[in-house]
């Protein structure tokens, strides 16, 4: 029997980082590797119908167990990784974390948060400070199939049908885009996709990208004057235009943002890349409008065409969805209480494959990790913490029984 903390090591150790300018799906061939990895560990452990379709998405179910009148109960998780930092991991762990900061093979450091004197004495996994962790998700994919080889052994508890789904390319807004919710057979499912054990989420942002192309003339600069237009510095008055205090840096709760998460660009031509997000959709409305009227100033200055965003929605606040179940919320709060664990109900400051399967007829609110600085070199998690996050799935799963 694999224990969750062997299977995470696993499973971080396989490349999966997503890419937003690639259109396959998935969209990097790492995503399979795993996906492959998991349908065969899925069958092995006697799930027959654990299968990875053309796209990478990985489905399978364990039939109910003594109750039968049950809700189907779908848990999902994403095989990908953010492209912040490199996704090729190598993970170190801290048998006994003695509370203080956290010094990392390439010298990162760890320290100053105020969540890490929480976790004295536990069991942490961290990276050696050049990738990403991949914690995000790839913990919550540990704790379903440790939840599955639970739910599979001879002494295990009743439960209604348990259908599991994995999913690529959810860091770049396009993990439920061919989720099979038909065959996928849940009547409600949770993203088990969080960060600090406990939280419980049924309300994210509403989310948009911006891409804001720029032209320019590029002239000899010996011969520039009233003739050359620099799209570099076109983008940059674009980008000071923004109210910089509606930044993530600067933001927090409900707080909505511009951010910009890419740039390029020469004389000739520029690009900024933002993301645009906010709980409250006629403010994320708002926010789209103010990308274009500062188009249209610049271009009332420099020429028409200088300046084209290109505004495209991701996903929507599934709170208007989610909240018309409350009894999938109560099930997942009672589940935390049942494990000692105070549930903390509180909005996504970002998104999650449930935002598009709840108005795809699946509601589907997010569940924690365990997990801590998702995205970046000093992400980590508690091994503890999958663990009890494991216990909670069963609870989830068992309610019924």
């Amino acid at each position: 029997m694999s224990c969750v903390k062997e299977r995470f090591l696993r499973y971080v150790q396989v490349e999966t980082t997503s890419c937003e300018a690639c259109a396959d799906c998935p969209s990097t061939p790492g995503q399979k590797v795993l996906g492959e990895m998991l349908a065969r560990e899925m069958r092995e452990m006697g799930i027959r119908d654990a299968r990875m379709d053309d796209h990478g998405y990985v489905y399978g179910s364990i039939p109910a167990k003594g109750t039968e009148k049950a809700p189907a109960i779908g848990l999902i998780a994403h095989m990908d990784t953010s492209d912040a930092v490199s996704g090729a991991t190598v993970p170190q762990v801290i048998p006994d974390y003695d509370g203080g900061k956290i010094l990392l093979k390439n010298g990162t450091e760890i320290s100053g948060f105020d969540f890490l004197p929480s976790l004295k004495g536990q069991e942490l996994i961290v990276t050696s400070g050049d990738s990403v962790l991949g914690a995000d998700d790839k913990a919550g994919v540990a704790e379903i199939m440790t939840l599955c080889e639970r739910m599979l052994a001879p002494d295990a508890p009743n439960h209604g049908k348990i259908c599991i789904g994995f999913t690529p390319d959810e860091e770049i807004g396009r993990g439920a885009d061919l989720f099979d919710v038909d065959g996928f057979g849940a009547d409600f499912a949770y993203t088990v996709d969080g960060g600090a054990l406990g939280e419980l989420e049924y309300e994210c942002f509403n989310a948009a990208s911006c891409r804001v192309q720029v032209k320019g003339v590029s002239i000899h600069p010996g011969s520039a004057k009233n003739q050359m237009i620099n799209a570099s510095l076109v983008a940059m008055e674009f980008a000071g235009m923004l109210p910089a205090w509606e930044r993530p840096e600067h933001t927090e709760g409900y707080e909505g943002f511009y951010h910009l998460i890419g740039m390029s660009g020469d004389e000739e031509g520029a690009e900024l890349n933002y993301i645009l997000r906010d709980h409250d959709l006629a403010k994320l409305e708002e926010r789209k409008a103010t990308m274009q009227r500062i188009a249209d100033m610049l271009n009332k200055r420099y020429g028409a065409g200088t300046v084209t965003p290109v505004l495209r929605d991701s996903y929507r606040n599934m709170r208007e969805v989610v909240e018309t179940h409350p009894e999938v919320i109560e099930r997942a709060r009672q589940a935390f209480l049942a494990n000692g664990i105070e549930p903390l109900i509180q909005p996504i400051r970002g998104g999650t494959d449930g935002a598009t399967l709840s108005f795809r007829g699946l509601p589907c609110p997010n569940l924690s990790t365990g997990g801590y600085n998702f995205h970046g070199r000093k992400e980590l998690i508690s091994v503890e913490a999958m663990e009890k996050m494991t216990d909670v799935l069963v609870s989830i799963v068992t309610a019924d029984r």
